[in-house]
């Protein structure tokens, strides 16, 4: 929308979109002198008690004046938002700013009234939370810190708004009206109720999508084959418990039935709602399927079609194009080109995609941007024959395409508390908001493991993402520091995944590892030290072990104190005693049924019918009540019809729908409303008995491998439990800081810090530097060496000789003016003239480890805070550990320790332990310059000495700059990519 030249400038950074409370969504955007008409028959359509509300009087309707003084402002004093649907208004808002006295006023007034109208069809669905987020976002920036609203008594529901936000608020009653004043300022409350808000609405939102009670498929072919055709037979053959509609608007007038599914020509002519569309026609056409699933109230898309933002520039536009179309009619939108949306649950049964067949039910929530990669993870999962194998299955599954809108955040937020799904599994080749993604990491790995692989390239075509300067291995190390099982293949994703979905989180790394192959034992325990796991010494059954001789020995070892995990090897044997796969699946199952507070796996070789009888659902199958389990080594009469029947190693069986699927297995057992979801992976809640089979791998080091993923996310959810604390130090002089920071910004947009401006800046945090003084001559040197005291050390600061000892451009321990002179000479010798070296003279610190770090805070990531030792080999190995600002004691412990490099710091080969504590405070305080001052950009440390008592900051690089806009603390809104 356009300005005349005569108006204020209007301010398009404040449009956005956002999610309401219930799923839909909403456009929020400034009121303008061209909405008087949609003004006029927005206020028509609010009730007489809604207007007795606003108004505090009868006011049936809006006189011109009133028009002019609502559409009329000037951006600044006197500002309107208005929250839209179709692009007529559902809502608006607005303050006026006042003075002392309560009358209009200018800057530096920073007090304003602000008045709220949502029509009554729309009250309840969170706008008017939604406008006041950003209404308040508006006034900060406009140097407003303080609102004033005015309300009725009766008007409860407004009240609420109010103080349900979290601000910090004075309420108080005269004239029979309610007054609330509160400031704008965020807290943590406002934020902690923002988040949840957040949470709720994207979580509703996804809700829609994956659980629609009908569903139309727009472009279904009137001859099988194609795309649409295609989907709408796999909706059909997946049991879909809701109402299904075949679009096309080529059907003959006189169609009504396609393959048993009514058929139209348009989805305005459905008797009812519509749900969720399924869009399967070319691109050109998307843009009137959008338009008659917006006049309908669809409420929301699957849009499957191709060419948009990964065809190039011109499909980048039409694919904006789409989402600005669909979020104007408060729908959302997987894809474009997406593969589509599966959920299993009983109550739905919908197969909304290209997958032939639904895939058998389990509780692992599965996320993919790619089609091909989602095919394979599914094939994966529903594989039972040759490599890993298990009943476990898919709860919901979302392929997002180029995510034009529906992101991944999106489906976390649905995922933390979808009682159906345990455990999360994602495929990512880009990260459009990697900030909010580790907050929403962080809090679901709180509660259910997720496994993520992310594509170490850059982001494929279609694929909108934050510039971001971290290198993939950092932003995988943020990922991992916010409880993420970072993985790097999908054959990890799914062997991570089965184990996690079935079996309790060890409580250490301690494994114990039995079988009747000493040669695949001894396999085992190498994997096992690789992997940083603590295994004990193979036990060999030998290959003459009996059914009993295993379960005897796997229960010995999981009742071992000193063993937190089982792995079990099995290899084919030959004779009469040796037992059948059936008879030795049963026999594992029940020793580990009996104490599932520690995981087993099997590691299997050519024992295909193994795997199946260990993921079979027979004995874990849920009894009677009062009924006695089968005993150890026996089969029921049922066993041959309840337990699965194998598929072949190459893949999934693509013959028929599910009602193909044999029957009696975990496919065929229903969630019910009334099972309450098992806490994935916790130790201490065993996991229900028909969740307890046993993951089996064809090789020790993968089942090694997702073994030791299990231990490192155990212990993270350890550790977050007590994440520790930001310590608080009393010789930080926060606002001496921020002054000194404005009096350095004031000289310009961005700049580096020369050595004494760091030097103050970093001293205000309690991080000294040490003093090094200029030499550009002999002289000069030699009077700089008197000034700090022998001995010295003489350094090249050129950029291509700093912090470069390996080059020889630093000479130590200097102890007169004799050997500083034939220093400074050697080093003009070697590298050429003072002026090109820029030599400086540095008084002596103790001996140390040379460390550095460094902060910087990325436009994507936000602040992050990095260590390692300094010099050549860290540098070659990228032997770096990073954690995100805020920095607790506990993470600043694990910082120093998490390199490779770390036990050069604690008395490696007889050398002296530094004093890691100090270290330890120089990067909390470090931290919280960073985290108090977003204007600090980048800080570099380097090198830090740490000495067996203290250290020494021999060099620091200061950058300021106007902090990045941080979207995390702003009002909620959709990204717009």
């Amino acid at each position: 929308m356009q300005s005349a030249s005569d108006r204020p400038e209007y301010p398009a950074h404040w449009e956005a979109d956002v999610v309401l409370r219930d799923g839909g969504t909403a456009r929020i955007r400034p009121i303008t002198v061209d909405d008087a008409e949609r003004l006029v028959s927005f206020y028509e359509q609010v009730s007489d008690e809604s207007k007795y509300y606003r108004f505090f009087a009868p006011y049936p309707r809006l006189s011109a004046k009133d028009v002019h003084r609502f559409t009329h402002h000037d951006f600044v004093d006197r500002v309107g938002l208005a929250a839209t649907v179709g692009g007529e208004f559902i809502a608006t808002v607005r303050y006026d700013r006042i003075g002392a006295d309560g009358m209009a006023a200018s800057a530096p007034a920073d007090e304003a009234e602000v008045a709220f109208l949502v029509q009554d069809a729309h009250q309840g669905r969170g706008v008017a939370s939604a406008l006041l987020e950003h209404i308040a976002a508006v006034a900060r920036e406009r140097g407003i810190r303080r609102f004033a609203a005015e309300v009725l008594p009766a008007n409860t529901k407004m009240i609420k708004v109010f103080t349900d936000a979290g601000y910090t608020q004075k309420r108080s009653f005269e004239d029979g009206v309610v007054r609330l004043e509160f400031d704008l300022e965020p807290t943590e409350r406002s934020l902690a109720v923002q988040r949840a808000r957040e949470q709720r609405a994207e979580a509703r939102s996804v809700r829609r999508l994956l659980a629609p009670g009908s569903v139309a498929v727009i472009g279904t072919g009137r001859t099988p084959g194609g795309v649409g055709r295609g989907l709408l037979r796999n909706i059909r053959a997946s049991g879909f418990t809701g109402h299904l509609h075949a679009v096309n608007k080529a059907f003959p007038d006189d169609l009504r039935e396609l393959d048993g599914v009514p058929a139209h020509r348009s989805v305005r002519d459905i008797d009812g709602p519509v749900d969720l569309a399924v869009v399967a026609v070319p691109a050109e056409h998307v843009p009137e399927a959008v338009a008659e699933c917006g006049v309908h109230g669809v409420q929301g898309l699957v849009v499957v079609s191709a060419g948009y933002a990964e065809s190039g520039p011109e499909g980048r536009e039409r694919q904006r194009a789409l989402v600005r179309q669909a979020r104007a009619y408060g729908m959302r939108i997987i894809g474009p080109n997406s593969f589509g949306v599966i959920n299993t649950s009983p109550e739905v049964l919908l197969n909304a995609s290209l997958a032939p067949e639904l895939p058998r039910a389990g509780r692992i929530g599965l996320f993919t941007q790619s089609g091909a990669i989602g095919t394979a993870l599914l094939s994966r999962l529903h594989r039972r024959g040759g490599g890993v194998t298990g009943v476990t299955g898919v709860s919901t599954f979302v392929s997002a395409g180029n995510r034009a809108d529906v992101s991944g955040n999106d489906v976390l937020q649905y995922w933390y508390d979808d009682p159906d799904t345990d455990v999360v599994l994602m495929y990512l080749e880009s990260i459009g908001n990697p900030r909010k993604f580790t907050r929403l990491s962080r809090r679901t790995a709180a509660a259910k493991p997720l496994v993520v692989v992310q594509s170490a390239g850059s982001a494929p075509q279609g694929h909108a993402v934050r510039a971001t300067r971290l290198p993939h291995t950092t932003v995988s190390a943020l990922l991992r520091q916010a409880g993420v099982i970072r993985v790097d293949t999908i054959t990890e994703l799914v062997d991570t995944g089965l184990l996690l979905a079935r079996q309790p989180l060890p409580r250490g790394p301690k494994v114990a590892i039995l079988g009747n192959s000493e040669s695949l034992g001894v396999l085992t325990y190498d994997a096992c030290l690789s992997a940083g796991l603590r295994p004990q010494p193979p036990r060999d059954l030998t290959t003459q072990a009996s059914a009993d001789d295993f379960h005897a020995a796997l229960s010995r070892a999981l009742a071992d104190d000193t063993c937190d995990a089982v792995v079990v090897t099995a290899i084919p044997a030959i004779g009469e005693s040796s037992p059948g796969d059936a008879e030795l699946a049963e026999a594992l199952r029940s020793a580990a049924a009996a104490v599932p507070t520690k995981p087993v796996l099997v590691v299997h070789v050519e024992l295909g019918g193994l795997a199946e009888a260990l993921s079979a659902a027979t004995s874990t199958a849920p009894r009677a009540a009062g009924s006695a389990p089968p005993a150890r080594g026996t089969t029921r009469a049922s066993d041959a019809t309840t337990g699965p029947t194998a598929e072949p190693a190459d893949g999934p069986t693509t013959n028929g729908p599910r009602a193909a699927q044999p029957p009696g297995g975990t496919a065929a057992q229903p969630r019910t409303a009334s099972a309450p979801a098992p806490q994935a992976g916790d130790p201490q809640t065993p996991a229900p008995e028909d969740s307890r089979l046993i993951p089996a791998y064809p090789a020790a080091e993968r089942a090694v491998r997702a073994l030791a993923e299990a231990v490192r996310y155990g212990q993270w959810r350890r550790d977050a439990a007590d994440p520790g604390r930001v310590p608080e130090y009393e010789d930080i002089d926060e606002k001496g800081a921020a002054r000194r920071i404005d009096g350095l910004l004031a000289r310009g947009q961005g700049l580096t810090l020369g050595a004494d401006d760091a030097g103050e800046l970093l001293g205000r945090y309690g991080i000294r530097v040490r003093r090094a003084l200029p030499a550009p001559t002999p002289d000069d040197a030699v009077r700089a060496a008197r000034d700090l005291g022998y001995p010295v050390a003489l350094k090249a600061t050129a950029p291509h000789l700093r912090h470069r000892a390996d080059l020889g451009g630093v000479r130590l321990d200097l102890a007169d003016e004799e050997q500083l002179r034939r220093a400074y000479a050697e080093l003009t010798d070697l590298f050429g003239k003072p002026e090109e070296l820029r030599p400086v003279v540095q008084g002596m610190a103790p001996r140390g480890v040379d460390t550095v770090v460094r902060a910087v805070i990325d436009p994507a990531a936000g602040a992050v805070l990095s260590f390692g030792l300094a010099g050549a080999a860290s540098q070659l190995l990228d032997d770096m550990a990073h954690r995100l600002v805020p920095v607790t004691d506990r993470d600043a412990t694990s910082l120093v320790r998490s390199i490779r490099t770390a036990p050069l710091l604690f008395g490696w080969r007889g050398s002296t332990p530094v004093d890691t504590p100090a270290l330890e405070e120089l990067l909390l305080r470090l931290s919280r310059l960073v985290d108090d001052h977003p204007e600090v950009v980048a800080v570099t440390l380097e090198p830090v000495v740490v000495a067996p008592h203290g250290l020494s900051v021999l060099d620091a690089s200061v950058r300021l700059a106007p902090p990045p806009a941080r979207d995390d603390l702003g009002p909620r809104t959709l990204p717009v990519y």
